[in-house]
């Protein structure tokens, strides 16, 4: 007969029940919790095998998170743009040193050989590695050796480079500084690399042999000319340990006498002033040996004597900017005269500064230590009031007539090129002829041909009145000193 329920279930069944049942879940994820290969793992078979086969899978029973699908046997290929070429110098460098070996001993044939080479090789990859074959022959090592890698499958450096040259002569060298010349117009990128390749051959100089270091400061001194290279690079020779070998003094000297011998002087000057190094001569002596005896001997040797005269402008003119800047400082904050002027004499002592280098500075710095009204009506008792001021530190330094007429010329020229003081001119030579800066004599020494081309007819009518006075009162003088001596 079939099974029937009865109507109304007992509360203790229901009880049980309802007992086992959490145990049951409570169970399950215990089990799910701490997995381990008997108890939680079961063997299944893989979608889509028949049963009984041995190729099974281990899944875990409790997880409900569904398998990723994988790609089985596809391989994903690499984009060409995004493929790292290998970096190989010494491959670069067997390549050039066969184009070289090719193109024999003609510096023609050498040029075209590299000019055609940059389409293929990779020049703004291995641009460092380039220009060390072309310099010294193969790839430099830290120290100015030259690396023997690869030296069992072939030859590891050329002669066909600076310091392979036959001679040191400036014809011969100038023929392998072209090459380096017509490189770099040709790809303009090399530039760069070479600047910074050429602080770094500096650096290795104590690894090159002594004819080696000549043939690169010639070469250099070249370069320099031609502006292919920044002279800014031969501050690098300023190192600890070249300038106490005496090899920093030795290469500088030869690039200049090189500079001087190809062109002129004027080269000279500008090298020294586009590399930073026109104030800087003296560093490259040794610490010791800094003496003004030892500088002028080491130029005279290396048949440089016109540095020494370059070297004594060169101080002079930052004597000057020391006294410019010293005197901007005073004026702008206000310091008293007496102060100024003991500071002035002393700086001008020290450095030997004569007095019409003293009055420029003097005038420069009183002048742009105000900011003047831009209308001509009031500048003029702005000026005289400023002028009235100083006129005891023109007063101390205008000792002498050469120095009153560089005043003077000075006050003209400033007056020229500010319109506004066009007719200020005269009012400021009466004040500085009264406050006894300028003499009389200097005043009509400039009237008669004493003064500069600018503004020339203007200033000259502006002062006719006042130079008649002085001319009669000298008259005067005159003829009173005769009846006197009557």
């Amino acid at each position: 007969p079939p099974l029937t329920l009865p109507r109304v279930v007992q509360p203790q069944l229901v009880i049980r029940f309802s007992f086992f049942s959490f145990v049951y879940f409570l169970a399950l994820n215990i089990m799910s919790w701490y997995p381990n290969e008997t108890g939680c793992k079961n063997l299944v078979t893989k979608q889509g095998e028949p049963p009984g086969d041995t190729k099974k899978e281990v899944v875990c029973c409790m997880t409900t998170k569904a398998e990723k699908p994988t790609l089985q046997g596809q391989r994903i290929k690499t984009r060409k743009r995004d493929e790292k070429a290998k970096y190989d110098p010494v491959g670069f460098r067997d390549a050039i040193l066969q184009g070289l070996i090719d193109a024999g001993s003609d510096l023609e044939a050498v040029n075209k050989y590299l000019d055609q080479a940059g389409s293929k090789l990779k020049y703004r990859t291995y641009g460092e590695t380039l220009f060390d074959i072309l310099i010294a022959g193969g790839i430099l090592t830290p120290g100015g050796g030259i690396s023997e890698d690869g030296i069992d499958s072939g030859p590891v450096r050329t002669n066909m480079c600076v310091f392979g040259a036959p001679d040191d002569s400036y014809e011969t060298l100038r023929g392998y500084a072209v090459v380096f010349t017509r490189l770099m117009r040709r790809y303009k990128y090399l530039e760069k690399m070479f600047y910074e390749e050429m602080k770094k051959v500096l650096v290795y100089l104590k690894g090159f042999g002594e004819g080696d270091r000549i043939r690169l400061a010639r070469c250099v001194a070249i370069w320099t000319s031609d502006s292919l290279l920044d002279p800014k690079v031969l501050a690098t020779l300023l190192q600890d340990h070249l300038v106490k070998d005496g090899l920093a003094a030795d290469f500088i000297c030869e690039v200049l006498l090189t500079a001087k011998n190809l062109k002129d002087l004027n080269t000279v000057r500008s090298l020294l002033r586009k590399a930073g190094l026109d104030s800087r001569l003296m560093e490259f002596l040794q610490a010791n040996k800094r003496t003004d005896e030892n500088f002028k001997n080491l130029f005279q040797q290396k048949g440089l004597e016109e540095i020494l005269g370059i070297y004594k402008n060169l101080e002079k003119e930052t004597s000057l900017k020391e006294l410019q800047i010293y005197l901007s400082q005073q004026v702008n904050e206000g310091a008293s005269v007496k102060d100024i002027i003991v500071g002035v004499q002393e700086i001008a002592k020290k450095n030997s500064i004569q007095e019409p280098q003293i009055v420029s500075a003097i005038w420069s710095s009183v002048m742009d230590a105000v900011e003047w009204n831009k209308k001509e009506e009031l500048v003029a008792d702005q000026a005289l009031k400023h002028l009235r001021v100083y006129a005891p530190l023109f007063a101390a330094n205008t000792k002498t007539d050469r120095a009153e007429l560089t005043l003077l010329v000075k006050v003209q020229e400033f007056c020229y090129d500010n319109m506004n003081f066009m007719k200020v001119f005269q009012k400021i030579v009466i004040l500085f002829y009264k406050s006894e800066v300028l003499s009389e004599e200097v005043i009509l020494k400039w009237y008669k041909d004493g003064h500069a081309t600018k503004g020339k007819s203007i200033f000259l009518d502006q002062l006719k009145k006042f130079v008649e006075w002085l001319q009669n009162a000298e008259e005067e003088s005159e003829e009173s000193g005769e009846e006197e001596e009557d």
